[in-house]
């Protein structure tokens, strides 16, 4: 899986926006961050669209998360900005079909979709700003090759 700049800045800046807790300007987050200014005002603006990001004008302006941290998960934030988090040639893994003996790389297609949701879904923003993340998570990362490229 490929994770985009756009989600991994989206992710980043709504961690901030969590940890902070209060409204931020865009060039705030952008610095503390090290993102390009003009591409997470796109991004800010994607997510407020979604409903995860609101805004406030004036002096006193900037963006605040929507809802509570523990209820936006790093998939909602991931879907926002980039859409599906698994697809295949860009259709969802359900309306993908195959034939022959390739007929159940469907299944294998599922599986990876439902293996992204098992992480993404089911952390959020306060797990990460908190660093508390859930057990399933940590335990996945503690698997003996888990931090090795391949």
């Amino acid at each position: 899986m490929q994770i985009s700049a756009r989600a991994d800045y989206a992710v980043r800046a709504m961690i901030a926006l969590a940890a902070d807790g209060k409204t931020v300007k865009a060039e705030s987050l952008a610095d503390e961050q090290g993102l390009p200014r003009k591409f997470l005002e796109a991004i800010l603006a994607d997510l407020r669209r979604s409903g995860l990001v609101a805004s406030q004008r004036g002096p006193d302006g900037g963006h605040r998360l929507a809802r509570a941290a523990d209820e936006i998960s790093v998939a909602d934030i991931m879907r926002a900005v980039d859409g599906p988090l698994a697809a295949v040639r860009g259709k969802r893994p359900e309306d993908s079909s195959y034939e022959g003996v390739t007929k159940p790389l469907q299944t294998v297609w599922i599986a990876v979709r439902a293996s992204l949701r098992s992480v993404l879904d089911e952390t959020t923003l306060a797990d990460i700003a908190s660093g508390e993340l859930p057990e399933h998570v940590k335990r996945l990362a503690e698997v003996p090759d888990a931090w090795s490229p391949r």
